[in-house]
């Protein structure tokens, strides 16, 4: 593996899966080997923590601390879980998807670093119904590394045992939150628990159970083999190691990059991306999926990154950017992206289920020339309303997000379809 792109330095251009020899002859299972043999499960923890990893998948929640948060055996016999969470729902984020598929032994040996952390004995990957080829690929590996060993009981004398299993769900974004996760991976309907307790204490089954994102674990053996400091050194700002930037919209090279954490947003979507189509100007992006607020050409030369973003007023979230240019009308991006968020919602609490809908029904009026004056303070209020605080998990506040930020930079925009009594761009401006 590349000490530049640890990540994708396996995954192969032409889309074939990496091999349990190619991925041993690369270097793969030496730190799970090194950890069996001469670390103890709390040494594992405290090196994750000294490298500074937060977790991937959108929160950045310090891993090492997470993983601390699991109470000690002390004689306990009882079950624990690690849990890798690859439902991978959110719009515009595709990152996971190319990890599985790609170099699907990178996932399972992190799983099992994880797991011998927490001294888990059950090891699950969720996966989402769409993902049949990750499934596959998945499957497939884990045999393999069942049949060399990596996967049992009393693993190469250690004394280390770990069950692993690939489950399909049904596939909703409510699974992006880890107790509606549990919840359906338990066989119930994905709808969020309250908290506390909190799953590192009490949850798959009620025991004591760890969910992570696909790409936090993938980084997990590169720590290990490599050293907390290399891997605090791959950053280019205080955050560590190398992020999945994604680019998705109206570029010349939408996909996955793998970067250094703190990489700039210009160079992200200039250089790698290939900048803008010809003739198109950059209006705004979301900097991580959808569910994150707006930001400008005046944010490009922010280091993309977990508290630059943040002090921007927005959120790192999967590091993948949803790129608005100005073809497109913002109030049809919005439409679409809350007709989502209103399909998706669980129904648990009030103001999620019927908040949402309301939203998507005003914007789409809006849309179609058929809105009223006062219908942005109607969603400025919904804004208000489906925020922190006024909901049971943070699914309302994820789309409240985007949608207040556009209220914030392209006001016009909404007041000319309002006045002009249909939608500017047309037909073709919709997203």
């Amino acid at each position: 593996m590349t000490a530049e792109t640890p990540l994708t330095a396996g995954i192969q251009a032409n889309g074939d899966v990496l091999s349990l020899n190619r991925y041993e002859d690369m270097g793969g299972y030496q730190a799970f080997r090194t950890a069996l043999r001469e670390m103890t499960p709390s040494e594992v923890i405290e090196t994750v923590k000294a490298s500074g990893l937060r977790g991937r998948g959108g929160a950045g929640f310090p891993t090492g601390m997470k993983w601390s948060f699991v109470p000690k055996r002390n004689g306990d016999t009882g079950r624990r879980y690690l849990v890798a969470n690859g439902d991978e729902m959110e719009p515009g984020t595709f990152k996971d998807r190319l990890l599985i598929e790609g170099n699907p032994h990178q996932l399972i040996e992190g799983v099992l670093l994880a797991a011998y952390a927490m001294e888990a004995d059950f090891g699950y990957v969720f996966i989402r119904w769409a993902y049949r080829d990750s499934f596959l690929r998945l499957r497939h590996a884990a045999a393999e590394a069942r049949a060399a060993g990596y996967i049992g009981e009393d693993i190469f004398g250690s004394g280390f045992n770990l069950e692993f299993h690939v489950h399909v769900s049904a596939g909703r974004y409510m699974c992006g939150e880890e107790t509606a996760l549990l919840t359906s991976l338990q066989g119930g309907r994905a709808n969020p628990r309250s908290k506390p307790p909190f799953p590192p204490v009490a949850g798959l089954y009620g025991k004591p159970t760890i969910i992570q994102n696909i790409e936090t674990l993938c980084n997990v053996p590169h720590i290990v083999r490599n050293g907390a400091e290399w891997y605090r050194n791959l950053g280019l700002t205080e955050e560590s190691g190398t992020k999945l930037y994604g680019v998705s919209g109206k570029v010349n090279r939408p996909g996955i990059y793998e970067l250094p954490m703190g990489t700039p947003i210009r160079e992200i979507i200039e250089q790698h991306a290939g900048g803008m189509k010809d003739g198109l100007r950059l209006r705004g992006f979301l900097p991580g999926g959808a569910s994150t607020p707006f930001l400008l050409d005046e944010h490009l030369d922010l280091p993309m990154d977990f508290n630059h973003i943040a002090n921007a007023g927005s959120r790192l979230g999967t590091g993948t950017m949803i790129i608005l240019d100005d073809s497109t009308c913002p109030v049809g991006m919005l439409a679409n992206m809350e007709h989502f968020y209103a399909q998706e919602s669980c129904g648990w609490c009030t103001p999620c289920r019927e908040g949402l809908p309301w939203v998507e029904k005003t914007l789409t009026a809006i849309e179609k020339g058929e809105g009223q004056e006062d219908d942005l303070g109607i969603l400025e209020d919904h804004c208000k309303l489906l925020g922190p605080g006024y909901t049971f998990c943070a699914l309302a506040p994820g789309a409240a997000d985007p949608l207040a930020s556009a209220l914030r930079f392209f006001r016009e925009d909404f007041e000319a379809h309002i006045t002009g009594r249909g939608c500017p761009w047309g037909s073709g401006g919709r997203y």
